[in-house]
């Protein structure tokens, strides 16, 4: 893959240095260059910026292609049941299908944050959707003999999803900035939820309705196909930091390393990144364990029987793919609303509202698994809760790391962000709360009780998982402001004290 070369000169202002350890040398991927002779400064920048109908146009793009990744992600969870019956698998075993995409996922991460941040941002997703369309399609295919074969293909779905989730937020941060970036941000991250849940249900109606489960894999590559060819024909590639200087970018590419290093020191990175850790490993397990862990309540309860052949009773899938659709895009389009409400009159809102719904959440999820046993619509409606909570961080914390790290090491801390919240949250957390389960059952393997019991018990370090996310987010909030301005200063060209605390390499 060859470097970009479009990236339209422009005259600067004054060249930052990234690193004491840079030269005058130009950099490789370095979009510092003279304007052509007698071409007019406006002719440069109409060029390098997409206008307004084409960046909304992208946008959508983007959020159709995310709600395809949502989907895909979570229709196994949809249809978890049946196959479990299929393959004849143990909790942990099944959640062992989760965990392989997410390490895949978040191992790839890194790579794809460094290509991204130097080369044609979106020919890298054009080329990792169709690698998840062509994988994701001969997952559909696969006997009950070999189990394997389908551990092996989630592994390589995490290869699509990488290319595409470290990109596709900093291409809307160089397409737009202030409020608008903050709404169209909103947008995309509206169908994590939409999606999610979409998967849960549309999972669950195909299997029913076929009989098989496999088939419901198959929708998923089919819908890929469009969104390959809007991202190809649609989707344009701005220049990094477009957006906030119009054109007018002054910093030059560095080395990975000293990328790390300035990541580091970016306290409000490292804490947000930790806050978002720990609401994935809580949405992880949340997402691929309720609808199970809802049917054995029923189960308990006697409202139904134990699902002896497949295709299973997929009505909790149904009912929490609703749940996850309302509350995810109502939390999403509350927590944006506060925080555009509040951001102007307080410097830290973004991350004292992720404080203030994880915190919240924390209660509602405990009361929510403890009520399982006595009351289905209590305990829905208590999840619902906690899902709108958690829900208000994920365009905030989208937008937070936008204004906080400069444009040209963006998709890099997505990546990082990407491998940190998933090594250690819903990589994990599927498989620990399966094991634990197991492990539970073991005392009792005979009890049907028992067997929704160990789940329960083991979903509830959920809860306290949410409080130490609400503590990592406070923290945040105690950097914030500082971190936002340097990041500022240096997009703009300018220096200070603060600002050579992140480019100063030594």
């Amino acid at each position: 893959m060859e470097e970009e070369t479009h990236e339209s000169p422009f005259v600067p202002r004054r060249n930052t240095r990234l690193s004491s350890s840079m030269n005058a040398t130009r950099r490789y991927g370095s979009i510092f260059r003279e304007p052509e002779e007698n071409q007019p400064l406006t002719t440069i920048r109409n060029d390098i910026t997409p206008s307004s109908r084409r960046s909304y146009i992208a946008v959508a793009v983007l959020c159709y292609v995310n709600l395809l990744n949502y989907m895909d992600r979570y229709t196994i969870a949809g249809v978890l049941s049946s196959l479990q019956k299929y393959f004849d698998i143990t909790d942990s075993t099944a959640g062992l299908l989760q965990t392989v995409f997410i390490c895949s996922f978040m191992l790839l991460a890194p790579l794809f944050g460094y290509l991204g941040d130097r080369y044609n941002r979106k020919m890298i997703m054009v080329g990792g959707m169709i690698t998840w369309i062509a994988i994701t399609l001969g997952s559909s295919f696969i006997t009950a003999e070999y189990f394997w074969v389908l551990v092996l293909m989630r592994a390589l779905v995490g290869i699509g999803e990488a290319s595409y989730c470290t990109i596709a937020p900093t291409i809307i941060g160089d397409l737009f900035t202030g409020p608008k970036r903050t709404l169209m941000i909103s947008f995309f991250y509206i169908f994590i939820p939409v999606g999610s849940g979409l998967g849960y249900i549309l999972g669950a109606t195909i299997a029913t309705a076929t009989g098989d489960w496999r088939w419901a894999l198959m929708l998923n590559p089919i819908l890929g196909v469009p969104g390959v060819l809007l991202l190809l024909f649609l989707t344009p590639n701005p220049p990094r930091g477009a957006s906030e200087t119009n054109g007018e970018m002054c910093i030059e590419h560095t080395s990975y390393l000293e990328d790390v290093k300035y990541l580091y020191k970016n306290r409000s990175f490292v804490w947000s990144t930790l806050g978002v850790t720990a609401m994935a490993f809580v949405t992880g397990a949340l997402a691929f364990w309720t609808p199970t862990f809802m049917s054995r309540a029923r189960v308990i309860q006697g409202i139904s029987n134990e699902c002896a052949t497949e295709p299973c009773d997929p009505s909790d899938s149904f009912i929490f793919g609703g749940i996850t659709v309302v509350t995810g895009f109502g939390g999403v389009l509350i927590g944006s609303l506060i925080s555009k409400k509040l951001k102007d009159r307080v410097a830290n809102a973004d991350p004292l509202i992720c404080a203030v719904g994880m915190l919240s959440s924390s209660p509602c999820l405990f009361i929510a698994m403890v009520l399982a046993s006595t009351s289905i619509p209590a305990t829905y409606t208590f999840i619902g809760i906690g899902e709108i909570l958690l829900s208000l961080n994920w365009a905030i914390l989208a937008d937070i790391l936008l204004y906080v790290v400069i444009p040209t090491r963006r998709a890099t801390a997505e990546a990082l962000q990407i491998l940190t919240c998933h090594a250690l949250g819903d990589a994990g957390s599927p498989f620990l709360i399966g094991r634990i389960s197991d492990s539970l059952r073991k005392l009792k393997p005979d009890s049907l009780d028992w067997r929704f019991q160990s789940l329960e018990y083991s979903i509830l370090v959920c809860p306290f998982i949410c409080v130490l996310g609400g503590v990592f987010f406070l923290l945040t909030a105690r950097y914030i402001k500082e971190d936002r301005k340097a990041a500022e200063m240096l997009t703009k060209g300018e220096t200070s004290a603060k600002a050579e605390l992140f480019t100063d390499s030594a």
